[in-house]
Formats: structure tokens, sequence, C-alpha cells
């Protein structure tokens, strides 16, 4: 049986009708309380207040209880059903606690399973949804992913209104904006859409809104529902929703003119739109010397053609284009593939999966011995493979080399991506040489050209070229010579005009 219409139902003035209504539609979950007190102990006028076990603060709890009954007590019994009494008992707790007046059941079932407790007293068609929401959650810690040097070392947690805190610290302007939603008809998972007014592209906020509350999904456990259900290629390798557990990526993110969307129980923070190159942006080049992030910003895209394109280019060289190795060198390639029986094809794809094998164990392994295994496995199983005569030191080398690229590429997702890509590209070449290498990258390029991240181009601004937002792509420009924000933004001024520093005439 449905409890849609039970839901729907409004709260009547007889306790005891709202009570059963209540326990039919929560049935016998050990965690709904149900809590029975004394309105009025002299004339026992009943009340009942319900909360789920472990969502609230017991202490919390008795203070209210405690301020109801003294309310209660000063009054006299003949003035306690009046219509004025649930305005001033609402009065009385305002200074204690945040609350509010509720007509529905469901809107009280939804208050109950989110960490509120609903009080209910007899004679009143209303109820009263009191906030005492206190739960076990994690503390503020280093983010897991993003690791900088040099930079802040908070990472946002599983609470929401805890990560909206940190972005706020950051951000101490009016002009900041936090929009609340709920998604998943079974979770109802609360959603924040966070902007800066008269900085975010009109319509930004609307678009990102409609997609949103166009998802119907029993449940949305963590982000990556909403990146998965809102992207604009969802059939693409490429992410085109950004992600991060810094504050300081987020807010720096909204002061582009971006919005990000926090989803609660989850410390990955979402922002739209997203563009390939900020994939190869750490937090740390902006907290460096503007030559220091610059140079390791080239050495994170030199790393990033060699993860993408290294594998496919020695094995279409070796396969089909011998001629273009230098002599010495293909003397080498050859003699250390005399013993091995395999195509240089079937070698890199062999060697290639037992390299991702050996990474995803040493994720999925206790983080003890995760590390170790991963690495000295990788190790021992390249050398015993090579005495062997299974492959040849020259691919263990191509693989390791490769595997360590990837790991400069400081987006998760995008690493993720580039792995998937590295087998069609690998593939293509060891079966039509350059011609499969070029048709297969031209294909990815295209493919990149054509995505879009919310009506963003994916490849902006270098495709379509915009001049005016070229000082953060490949170079990172000194901050004192970038005074306006990317062409996204409503407003593009970020700073004054000051001009380089100098020291002081003398």
């Amino acid at each position: 049986m449905t409890i849609q219409p039970l839901l729907d139902t409004a709260i009547t003035d007889s306790l005891q009708a709202n009570v059963k209504l209540i326990e039919q539609i929560m049935g016998k979950s050990v965690d709904f309380i149900r809590r029975d007190f004394d309105f009025h102990q002299k004339t026992n006028h009943p009340g009942v207040c319900f909360y789920t076990d472990g969502l609230i603060s017991n202490t919390e709890l008795q203070h209210i209880l405690m301020a109801i009954l003294v309310y209660s007590h000063e009054q006299p019994a003949e003035l306690l059903l009046q219509a004025n009494t649930m305005e001033e008992l609402k009065r009385r707790l305002m200074f204690n606690c945040s609350l509010r007046t509720i007509r529905k059941v469901g809107e009280g079932i939804d208050g109950i399973l989110g960490g509120e407790t609903l009080f209910l007293i007899d004679g009143f068609a209303e109820g009263l949804l009191v906030v005492t929401k206190a739960w076990e959650s994690r503390s503020i810690t280093e983010p897991a992913t993003d690791n900088v040097v040099r930079g802040p070392r908070d990472g946002f947690t599983e609470n929401i209104r805890t990560n909206t805190a940190l972005v706020r610290r950051r951000i101490k302007d009016p002009s900041l904006r936090f929009d609340s939603l709920i998604v998943g008809t079974k979770t109802k998972t609360d959603l924040n859409v966070a902007y800066m007014e008269g900085i975010v592209k009109p319509g930004l906020v609307e678009e990102v809104k409609t997609r949103i509350q166009k998802i119907k999904i029993d449940g949305v456990l963590e982000s990556g529902y909403i990146e998965e259900l809102i992207e604009d290629a969802p059939l693409s390798v490429f992410s085109t929703v950004g992600s991060s557990e810094r504050p300081d990526k987020i807010a720096a993110a909204l002061l582009e003119g971006k919005v990000a969307i926090f989803v609660d129980n989850t410390p990955i923070v979402l922002f739209v739109p997203t563009f390939f190159w900020q994939f190869f942006q750490a937090s740390d080049d902006y907290y460096s010397r503007y030559w220091v992030g610059s140079f390791f910003r080239i050495v994170r895209y030199i790393a990033f053609l060699i993860s993408l394109m290294l594998p496919s280019l020695y094995v279409m060289l070796v396969s089909f284009h011998q001629e273009m190795i230098p002599s010495m060198l293909a003397f080498t390639i050859a003699s250390g593939r005399e013993v091995v029986p395999f195509p240089v094809l079937i070698e890199a794809l062999m060697m290639e999966l037992a390299f991702e094998l050996m990474r995803e164990a040493g994720l999925r392994m206790p983080k003890p011995v995760g590390q170790a295994v991963s690495i000295v496995g990788s190790l021992i199983i390249g050398q015993a493979a090579v005495q062997a005569g299974l492959v040849s030191p020259f691919m263990v080398i191509i693989v390791a080399v490769t595997g360590i690229a990837s790991f400069a590429i400081p987006n998760y997702s995008a690493s993720l991506s580039i792995r998937l890509l590295r087998f069609p590209l690998l593939i293509a070449s060891g079966m039509l040489g350059l011609l499969g290498f070029a048709g297969m990258f031209s294909i990815v390029v295209i493919h990149a050209l054509a995505i879009r991240s919310f009506g963003e181009p994916f490849l902006a601004p270098a495709a379509p070229f915009r001049p005016s937002d070229q000082k953060d792509i490949v170079l990172r420009l000194p901050w004192w010579s970038n005074k306006s924000r990317p062409s996204i933004a409503a407003d593009a001024k970020r700073q004054q005009d000051g001009g380089m520093p100098k020291p002081p005439e003398s």
C-alpha cells in the first residue's frame, strides 16, 4: 500500500488520531521513538513528541521539553487551549532553538527523518517541528585528493552545513547565495546550489536548478549521482562537471562566476561549467610564485601527453615504422624482443592491463599494505615477466613511465578519462600504424570540440579562441596582471588597476 495519501493528510486537533496515523506510516522501526508527556500536569492534558534515535541531541530535547512544561504550568488550565497558545509557545522557545509550525503529516515525517523533533498537543490542529539535529560526523581533515604543498589543509566533510560554512569563511560577501533543494524520493537528500549574485552569468543558476529538479530517482547517496544526471554529454568519456573536496578551490570557482553544487553526505562538491584545461590546474599553482606554478603546469601537460600517447607511439613505431627509430635504439629494442613470443600490441595490452590491475588492487586493499603491494607487486611481476621472456625490458619501461605520468595529473576524473582513452589509441596504433593513431586521435579531438559544459564549449577558451582568457591556460600569469575574470562571468572586473608592484623610491 502506498503511503503518499497518508503523507498528504492534514494534522487534526485529535492527538490520538494524529499519533495513530504517524505510527502507521513509520511502522515499528526501533530507531523511531515516541515520547509522551503531560502538557499541563494538573489537568493531565496530553502531548507527544516523535524523533529518530541517533539523529538528535537528547540534551537539547530535554531543554525544549522543560521549556514547554514551564510555560504550560504558568498558564491557567482554561487558557491553554486558546488559539494564541501555540504562538506564545513558539515565542517562548524561539530563543533556544529553530522551529516551525506544520499542518501536514508528511512535513512532520520528513522532519523526524531529518533529525528534527515533532511535538503534537491534543486540541491543536498543527504541530511544532523543532530542530534538534546532532549526529556524529567526521572532523575537518586534509583532503585525500587535491593535495598541495603550499595552501590550506582543510577539506570538505560529509556534513553539508559544515561544507557551506567552509566556503562562507572564505567569501565574506552578502552576494554569496545558497539555495536549497531536495533530491531523491526515498533518501530526500539535501542539496545546496551556491553562486555569487552579480558575478554569475544570467540564466546559469536557473539552468542548474532546472536540471536538478528534473531528476526523478529514488535515492541520491553521493554527488556522483547528480554529476551523471545533469551533465551535457552523458556518453562522453570526459567529465563535463568539475568536482573537488577543497573549499579554496570551490571558492575560487564561485569568484569566477561558476555555480557550485553541495550534496549532503559527501565531501565532493561539484561546480559548473568546467573546461578541459582546468584538469591540469592545481591549487598550489596560485599560492606559489607564477614562474614556479607555470613550470609545473607545463610539466603536467607533458605528463598528459606521455600518459595518453607513449604506449601507442611505441607500438606504432615498432610494428609499422621501424625506419623512424634511430638505428642504435632499434637494435636495442630488437635484441630485447628476440625471445618475446607475442606481437608488440598484445605485449603492450598485457602490460597495461597488469599495471591497471595492480593499481586497482592497491587502491582497494587496506591502506597499510595497499601501496606496498601495488609497488612491490609491479616490480616483481615486471622482472619475472622479463626473465620469463613474456615481455621485453623496453616495454616495462614504457608502461612504468606511462603510469607515473598519469599520477602527475591533479584531477582524478581526468586521470581516469586518460587511462580509458589510452586503450583505443593503443589498439588503433597496433592495427593500422600511423594512420590508425592519427585517425583515433582526431576522433578524440573532434569529440572534445563538440561537447559542452552547461552550454559552454568544453575546450574554451582555446577553442573557440578567447584572447582575454589566455592568462590561466598553459601559463599562470602573475596576479597583478590578471585584472579580469573569465568571460563566462557577468562582472569581468577582478581587481583595480594597480600595476606591477615596485620597491619604494629612495
